[in-house]
């Protein structure tokens, strides 16, 4: 099942929310040994994920995570703008149709095959609720290896300056522009898996 997570002001009442910060602390901080927030040993929180945060929720039949990203309003403070502005030649996206895909996380419970398929699945996701959002564009960061896959999807995806290093990792920045076509752009590729989203608006419904 595909949740979309909106408004969402008592996170931790949501064991869909639950299970995607515990995932996230073990991805990014466990894994990838980044240093960022964790809450109580088991869940990794960062400023950003307040009220205006939105979230898409990959979940199996029993409710248990496997995969998920969240989604920053770029008219506010988002990471590209307020920790690596230096990624960009120009500006940042900054408007109300463009937002920001963060905390991209495949649950490392699954198995090489399987993270392949979620990803493809949340790849999709993020599409359609673009395309029924109104959302135009996308940005985001991301470390080289994956920057070279997200720009090999077949969608419209373009660097928005050239990779850098920083703190070790070499970074680069990048935008996809949504489109009515990019569902069959990602379906040539072989990626596009489209599904019901279903809309979560308060904790209590996810």
């Amino acid at each position: 099942m595909v949740t979309i997570a909106e408004r969402v002001r008592h996170p931790f009442e949501s064991r869909a929310l639950r299970a995607m910060f515990a995932a996230r602390k073990q991805v990014f901080v466990d894994l990838l040994r980044w240093d960022v927030p964790v809450i109580d040993g088991r869940y990794e929180v960062d400023q950003y994920d307040d009220e205006h945060a939105h979230y898409i929720i990959l979940t199996d039949d029993e409710g248990e995570h496997l995969g998920s990203a969240r989604l920053l309003q770029t008219i506010r403070p988002h990471i590209l703008d307020t920790l690596f502005p230096e990624l960009c030649d120009i500006s940042p996206p900054a408007r109300p149709d463009a937002l920001e895909i963060t905390r991209f996380c495949l649950d490392r419970r699954l198995a090489a095959s399987e993270r392949l398929e979620i990803r493809n699945r949340l790849v999709s996701a993020l599409v359609d609720h673009a395309l029924a959002s109104s959302i135009r564009t996308y940005c985001g960061v991301a470390e080289l290896g994956w920057l070279q896959q997200i720009l090999a999807f077949g969608w419209r995806c373009r660097p928005l300056g050239l990779p850098r290093r920083v703190d070790g990792k070499l970074l680069g920045a990048f935008a996809i522009d949504i489109a009515a076509d990019t569902p069959a752009l990602l379906e040539a590729s072989g990626l596009y898996r489209p599904e019901p989203l279903q809309a979560a608006r308060t904790p209590e419904l996810v």
